[in-house]
C-alpha cells in the first residue's frame, strides 16, 4: 500500500474497528444545528487496561496525560475522552469520571465501594465556532452521556465520519474530517493479537504525497488551529513503558497519512491502551520481536483510520458556508 493514501482503494473494505479488541467499547455524542457542530467520543476499555500517551503537536489540549507517564503511580486507565471544543471541551472528562465513579471504576483509595479515583485522560480538537456559535462546545453532561453510550449495547458499534469528536473536524482548513477506525489481526508468533485505532481527523495537513500543492485556505470560520487525536488499542500484554512506546510508534501512521503533521498549529496526541488478554513472550529477544510487530501494526492502523475518517465524512453546510468532502476519496 502507498504511504500517502490517494484513493479509496488504499483502504480495505474490511477495515475493522477499535472494538475488535475484546472488551473495548465506544460511545459518541453529536451536537449539530443551532450553532453547534461538535461532539464527544469516549473509548471505554475493560478494567485493568494499561495506558500510555505521546503528544507531538505544538498546540495540544489535554487532560491527565502526565498520569500516563510509566514512572508514575497508576498504570491503568478507566476511559479515554476525545472531545471537540478545544480546551473548553476538556471538562467532558469530568462527566466521564463521574460515570466511572458511579460504577466503582477507578484507582482504589479507600475501603468503601465508591472510594475510587477514575483515571480519565482526555484530548481535544479545535472546532470552536465552526457551527456558527463560538460558545457551543461540549460540557460535563455531554461527557457523561458519551460514557453511558459506550456502556450501552450499542457500544460495540463505532459510527464513522461526522460524529462524536469528529463532528466539527476539518482537514486542510477546508475539507470535512471526522472519526475513522481500523484494526489488524496479527499472525505468526503473535497469532490472534488484535491492534486497532480510532482517530479524530482534524489536521492542518492533507492526505497527499509530500511536495504536492494543497488548496488555498478558505474564507469564513476556519482559523489555522487544528489537531488530530486518537486511541490505539491492543489485547497484547504490555507494561506501561511498552504501551507508551506503542503510542510513540503510532504517530508514524499520522506522518504517513497526512502532510504536514505535528506542526505548531496541530495538537496531535495519541493514546495507547493494552488490555493484557494475550501474553507476549517473556524471553527478551522474542519479546522485542513481538513488540516491533505490535508497534508496526499500531502505525498502520492509525494510517488506515485517518483515511477511513475522511472517506466516511459527508459535506456540511453551515449558514451558507460549505465544508466539502476531501476529493481524493
Amino acid at each position: 500500500m502507498p504511504d500517502s493514501p490517494s484513493t479509496a482503494d488504499a483502504l480495505p473494505a474490511s477495515a475493522g474497528s477499535i472494538t475488535d479488541v475484546p472488551g473495548v467499547r465506544v460511545g459518541q455524542v453529536t451536537r449539530r444545528g443551532d450553532g453547534w457542530l461538535t461532539g464527544v467520543t469516549v473509548v471505554l476499555p475493560p478494567p485493568g487496561t494499561v495506558g500510555g500517551v505521546d503528544v507531538r503537536g505544538g498546540g495540544p489540549g489535554t487532560h491527565e496525560t502526565d498520569a500516563l507517564d510509566p514512572r508514575t503511580l497508576v498504570p491503568t486507565v478507566d476511559a479515554v475522552v476525545l472531545t471537540g471544543g478545544s480546551a473548553y471541551g476538556l471538562v467532558t472528562a469530568h462527566g466521564v469520571q463521574r460515570w466511572c465513579a458511579e460504577q466503582g471504576r477507578g484507582f482504589r483509595v479507600g475501603p468503601g465501594a465508591g472510594e475510587v479515583v477514575p483515571i480519565v485522560p482526555a484530548a481535544a480538537v479545535f472546532d470552536l465556532g465552526r457551527g456558527g456559535r463560538f460558545t457551543a462546545h461540549p460540557d460535563e453532561a455531554t461527557g457523561y452521556e458519551a460514557a453511558v453510550a459506550a456502556a450501552s449495547p450499542d457500544g460495540t458499534t463505532v459510527r464513522r465520519g461526522v460524529v462524536g469528536a469528529g463532528t466539527g473536524a476539518l482537514v486542510g482548513r477546508r475539507f470535512k474530517g471526522g472519526v475513522g477506525t481500523a484494526s489488524l489481526r496479527l499472525d505468526g508468533a503473535e497469532e490472534g493479537v488484535v491492534v486497532a485505532a480510532l482517530v479524530v481527523v482534524n489536521a492542518a495537513g492533507l492526505p497527499m504525497p509530500p511536495g504536492a500543492t494543497g488548496p488555498s485556505p478558505p474564507l469564513g470560520r476556519s482559523p489555522a488551529l487544528n489537531t488530530t487525536i486518537g486511541v490505539v488499542a491492543t489485547d497484547a500484554g504490555l507494561d506501561p513503558a511498552e504501551v507508551s512506546r506503542t503510542a510513540t510508534t503510532a504517530h508514524d501512521g499520522l506522518a504517513r497519512a497526512l502532510d504536514p503533521v505535528h506542526t505548531m498549529s496541530d495538537g496531535d496526541t495519541l493514546f495507547a491502551l493494552a488490555t493484557g488478554a494475550r501474553a507476549l513472550p517473556s524471553e527478551r529477544a522474542a519479546r522485542v520481536a513481538s513488540l516491533v510487530r505490535v508497534q508496526a501494526a499500531a502505525a498502520e492502523v492509525v494510517r488506515r483510520a485517518v483515511l477511513d475518517g475522511l472517506l466516511a465524512a459527508e459535506p456540511v453546510m453551515v449558514d451558507g458556508l460549505e465544508f466539502p468532502v476531501w476529493p481524493g476519496g
